[in-house]
């Protein structure tokens, strides 16, 4: 053990073993308040755009390499800087994406806290449609409104109308058929459904009107929705994009390392994940915006560019 050289070192020069470990958690806790300050000066608004390849079965020639752009977990609350969300869009409109989706979480609590950034979020272009779908934060049930309740409902109206305004056809348990170039495929957005939040999401009824023959790609904030009912679903599922998780704002995400304490809540966290025996993939947005922590240690802000073959 180098416990006993470790205490016969201090005694050799002169430092109490109270000395030493009082210095130790002075160290440790200053490496700790650095690292997150340092996460709120330069993590913060670290966009990142991650490029991902998925291969979908028989998704059709004439579509292949649609690059859809999704964004996630924007939570215009805390996001302070309508320049940043500025080079957000930009970043987004770099990729000339054939399709944006939107995986929830727009505002922390009220719909307000998104009618600044409203201007800047309609610049978003997109060659076949721009959709979204709620998440948890954006039914204001974390302050104490109950949802039969005039103020509940005005706020989740306007929510709804706060979408439209921006340009983003938003899916209830809903369902599009997507055409290009002839070639088709379903887009399913369902409410919030979550494992350990109020479960609004209805698969069934999002599911209802879509061709069981065509490609399938599902928006569903939470990705513990994947395990829950998507996996199993008896209809085509082909790829589910969630967000919820912003990989907890703190991790490490380098070639080879991919770490977070939120691989402890969520079995699928951050990046692709693939269900071998039934060919079905998640993937999961790290987010762009923050909650709780005004900033990012490890885990960026992220703008993802999939590309659909």
């Amino acid at each position: 053990s180098l416990i006993p050289i470790i205490l016969a070192l201090l005694a050799t020069y002169g430092i109490s073993r109270f000395e030493f470990l009082q210095k130790t958690s002075l160290f440790i806790g200053s490496a700790f308040f650095l690292t997150f300050l340092s996460g709120m000066k330069f993590g913060r608004y670290n966009f990142k755009l991650k490029h991902v390849k998925i291969n979908i079965k028989n998704w059709s020639n004439k579509i292949k390499g649609l690059k859809l752009v999704q964004i996630s977990d924007l939570h215009l609350g805390g996001f302070n800087s309508i320049e940043k969300l500025e080079e957000v869009v930009n970043l987004i409109n770099d990729q000339e994406p054939d399709l944006l989706v939107f995986t929830g979480d727009l505002v922390n609590n009220y719909y307000n806290e998104a009618i600044p950034y409203i201007e800047t979020l309609k610049k978003i272009k997109s060659k076949y449609g721009k959709f979204s779908v709620l998440g948890n934060h954006d039914y204001c049930d974390y302050v104490g409104w109950k949802r039969s309740s005039k103020k509940w409902k005005d706020n989740f109206n306007n929510m709804l109308s706060i979408h439209k305004d921006i340009g983003f056809d938003l899916l209830l348990d809903e369902s599009r058929q997507i055409e290009i170039n002839g070639s088709k495929f379903n887009l399913v957005g369902v409410e919030n459904w979550g494992s350990k939040f109020t479960k609004d999401g209805d698969l069934n009824k999002a599911m209802k009107f879509t061709d069981k023959n065509l490609p399938t790609i599902l928006l569903s904030h939470d990705p513990s929705h994947w395990t829950a009912q998507v996996i199993d679903f008896p209809q085509r599922i082909d790829l589910q994009l969630s967000g919820h998780t912003h990989g907890m704002q703190f991790g490490i995400d380098i070639p080879g390392i991919k770490w977070s304490p939120a691989k402890w809540r969520y079995k699928q966290w951050s990046g692709l994940y693939k269900d071998k025996s039934k060919s079905k993939y998640i993937y999961v947005n790290a987010g762009i915006g923050h909650l709780a922590y005004a900033g990012r240690v490890g885990i960026m802000p992220e703008i993802s560019v999939l590309t659909i073959s």
